[in-house]
């Protein structure tokens, strides 16, 4: 698919998150910030500053508005353990992931001595994996399931960073066996059960 015809929105104000989760969906149900807003309220109900968002509201979402906001389009987000290689990932079961990577605070072209966290999406569409970084012009093709592994592989190498995989709701009860464990690969279920770990 040509990279025009990918949808993608661009980064503004601290809205990283809002962006992650539409580019993660290619706009399809699209959230708003409105939406975003009103789960931070219903998470934390009457207090004066909610500590789901910056201060001001202007969004710097945390993650738990992520996870809430994917259960309200039946999807679920499944925190990775960087300890783990992500070719124990079962790829066909992943709608996406959504990492949260460190950031440069700028003011124009000068770079401030303060971190802050963004949120990007990455999903397969058709036969390829994309970057979909509200802070790229473009979507960036990253290839082929190795190619993605390998890509998450480099983003977990530093501790600064976290991964999420996005799965569908299984509808199941998470005290069924399995059901918390369906994105690993049969080979590693199979190993974790033998080890009895």
């Amino acid at each position: 698919m040509p990279i025009s015809k990918i949808y993608h929105e661009k980064q503004t104000r601290q809205l990283c998150a809002l962006h992650a989760l539409n580019n993660l969906f290619q706009g399809h149900q699209p959230y708003t910030k409105a939406e975003l807003d009103e789960i931070c309220c219903n998470l934390s109900p009457n207090v004066w500053i909610n500590p789901h968002r910056s201060v001001l509201g202007l969004g710097n979402y945390d993650v738990n508005v992520i996870m809430t906001a994917l259960q309200l389009r039946s999807c679920e987000a499944v925190w990775f353990d960087k300890r783990k290689d992500p070719s124990c990932i079962n790829l066909d079961v992943i709608v996406g992931f959504i990492l949260n990577i460190p950031s440069d605070y700028k003011l124009g072209i000068i770079t401030l001595p303060l971190r802050k966290r963004h949120w990007i999406a990455v999903r397969r569409i058709e036969e390829r994996y994309y970057n979909l970084d509200s802070k790229l012009s473009l979507p960036e093709c990253i290839g082929n399931e190795a190619d993605v592994l390998q890509f998450l592989r480099e983003q977990l190498m530093t501790n600064e960073r976290e991964l999420f995989l996005v799965l569908e709701n299984s509808g199941r009860g998470q005290e069924e066996e399995g059901s918390t464990q369906r994105w690993l690969r049969d080979s590693h279920v199979r190993h974790k059960t033998t080890n009895g770990t």
